[in-house]
């Protein structure tokens, strides 16, 4: 009977993705952590043509009542076939959403999970990006970077529930710890203890093998937090990008000792009072370079350092 039901769920998938979302050729593979817990796994690197927008991580929690799921991926066509992935794996409903962050590569899903009827959860912190232009600007360029995946009918989703501090829930015989961690990586941070599996979802405050994504963020704060993280003692961390961390001090060492670079290099040249194109080109960036992302992202992140150093040497004078 079980197997009768995942088979008409998974039907049910693919017809809802046919009518409402372009197909996508990527396959999303559930990679199981825990005794509840699975991902997928983005390809590395930025979100392009090329991979379909995938290119970062999303989770799900199986438990009796239902499915707990951690983010939604780069596009609705992605959140739709993450849905499948889900249906293939357990026929409990999907009950909410967890969204770490609203940045473009983690939230474009949410539109397939509030159709299926999840109820979506993020910190308030993230009202100020969804009222701003910043939002609307980077659904335009996805629109021009992902179509067919990202499109016209795409559209930004409003959480059912803003969060406003640390909270705690127990949901199907599992204890789940949502801490505020921003502002770090972005002001909305938020990570996801699950206490029985040990397992800790820490969204893009940790980057595995990869050159994180750095923009405007507070990397003093984010570096601070991180050992927040390690006080939680998890056994694993999926991480926002790249692969699932086993050894999580020891993968929080790249993420830790590129912003330290960056602030190092970058306040350097302020306090030299050096241009940012000069201190850019002075810079040896060899350690890093050959890590996916990049050349997509390392001069964005280096010019937001930059300004960043500016603006906290002039606070502290």
């Amino acid at each position: 009977m079980r197997q009768i039901a995942l088979l008409l769920l998974t039907l049910w998938g693919s017809a809802a993705l046919a009518i409402g979302y372009a197909p996508v050729k990527i396959v999303l593979e559930a990679k199981k952590v825990s005794e509840h817990i699975y991902y997928v796994q983005g390809k590395a690197g930025a979100a392009t043509a090329e991979n379909e927008g995938f290119n970062s991580n999303a989770g799900f929690v199986v438990t009796p009542d239902g499915v707990i799921v951690v983010d939604s991926l780069g596009t609705p066509s992605l959140g739709a076939e993450l849905i499948k992935v889900i249906r293939k794996t357990t026929d409990k409903p999907i009950k909410r959403v967890l969204v770490t962050h609203y940045h473009a590569d983690h939230i474009y899903g949410l539109q397939a999970f509030q159709e299926a009827g999840a109820e979506i959860w993020a910190h308030q912190e993230a009202r100020a990006y969804l009222d701003g232009e910043e939002s609307k600007s980077r659904l335009q360029q996805r629109k021009e970077a992902l179509s067919p995946w990202v499109n016209d009918d795409t559209r930004l989703v409003t959480p059912a529930r803003w969060l406003d501090r640390d909270e705690s829930f127990t949901f199907g015989g599992l204890h789940f710890d949502i801490l505020h961690l921003g502002p770090a990586h972005s002001p909305e941070d938020i990570v996801i203890f699950v206490r029985e599996d040990h397992i800790l979802f820490s969204g893009d405050i940790l980057f595995s093998g990869r050159v994180p994504f750095v923009g405007d963020a507070d990397s003093r704060r984010w570096l601070q937090v991180m050992s927040r993280l390690l006080e939680l003692k998890p056994k694993i961390m999926v991480t926002g990008h790249g692969e699932a961390s086993l050894q999580p001090e020891k993968d929080l060492g790249l993420t830790r000792d590129y912003l330290t670079y960056l602030r190092t290099t970058m306040g350097k040249a302020v306090a030299d009072f050096i241009s940012f194109d000069e201190a850019y080109a002075k810079t040896d960036w060899s350690r890093f370079s050959r890590l996916p992302a990049f050349e997509a992202a390392n001069r964005v992140n280096a010019y937001g350092t930059y300004l960043l150093m500016e603006k906290e040497s002039l606070q502290s004078k």
